[in-house]
């Protein structure tokens, strides 16, 4: 096992994507704090990574969108051995705009947009007086998929919304901490076997083991690796499966000449 790098916070632990980076984390020496909703679930993982890394591992069973949960989260990702955070805990609530109940439509708000916000400001201050860091936003390809009608996509117009912020957000804030020792990313997964689409997020899915959503999707090992490729290379949006990293670029580019035009005004 590699020297122990210091502490790696993963939200949304209990499975999929949070649970298998927790897992690279760990074999990499970090020690972790994972947090979720489901208590065995996280109990489980905890005592695995002991087992087969040696590491430390702390749980946190909380509700991002429950405030005095996300309060103990952020007291505790502004602790002074945060080197990594992992923003993974979402929801989708998935369905017709005009339909969506309210109480679940708060839910993802909370959860996808001020808990990423809440938690990325309690890291980074630590992370920039220790000079380093690395953090790390799940967003969604979805957050590209505005325009795009529903069916064979979901109706999400606030779940593609919130997802639309954490890329803004994060490309945002690796703009002004350019020039830092921290690395900053947001990671746009397409569909991903996980059991994410199981849920709509009112209750997390049963059970103590992971299950695989109908759709299928990319694994989540290579949706990890090309996370851990793009922090290696500095980029700061990755898209897994994207072959052609210039139409991120584009996205630049376009935004430049947005601004330009309305700068100058019609004559």
């Amino acid at each position: 096992m590699s020297t122990r790098r210091g502490t790696a916070l993963v939200t949304g632990a209990s499975s999929g994507i949070g649970a298998a980076y927790a897992e690279r984390l760990a074999a990499q020496g970090w020690d972790t704090v994972l947090v979720a909703r489901r208590a065995q679930r996280l109990d489980d993982l905890a005592r695995r990574l002991r087992e087969e890394t040696g590491t430390g591992v702390e749980t946190l069973v909380a509700d991002l969108s429950a405030p005095d949960d996300l309060a103990r989260v952020v007291g505790r990702a502004a602790g002074d051995d945060i080197g990594f955070l992992l923003n993974n805990a979402g929801i989708n609530g998935y369905g017709p705009f005009a339909a969506l109940e309210p109480d679940l439509l708060a839910k993802v708000l909370h959860v996808n947009v001020l808990a990423v916000t809440a938690l990325t400001r309690a890291a980074v201050p630590g992370m920039l007086a220790r000079g380093a860091g690395t953090v790390v936003n799940v967003a969604s390809q979805l957050a590209f998929a505005g325009s795009l009608p529903p069916h064979p996509l979901p109706e999400r117009a606030v779940y593609g919304g919130t997802k639309g912020y954490v890329v803004t957000f994060t490309r945002t804030l690796a703009a002004e901490l350019a020039g830092t020792p921290l690395r900053i990313q947001v990671l746009c997964p397409g569909l991903t076997a996980t059991e994410f689409h199981r849920s709509r997020g009112h209750e997390p899915v049963p059970g103590r083991d992971q299950a695989v959503h109908d759709e299928g999707g990319m694994p989540v090992d290579q949706v990890l690796d090309a996370s851990l490729a793009a922090l290696d290379a500095g980029r700061v949006v990755c898209v897994p499966g994207l072959d052609d990293p210039s139409l991120i670029d584009g996205l630049a580019a376009a935004e430049g000449a947005i601004r330009a035009v309305a700068r100058r005004g019609t004559n």
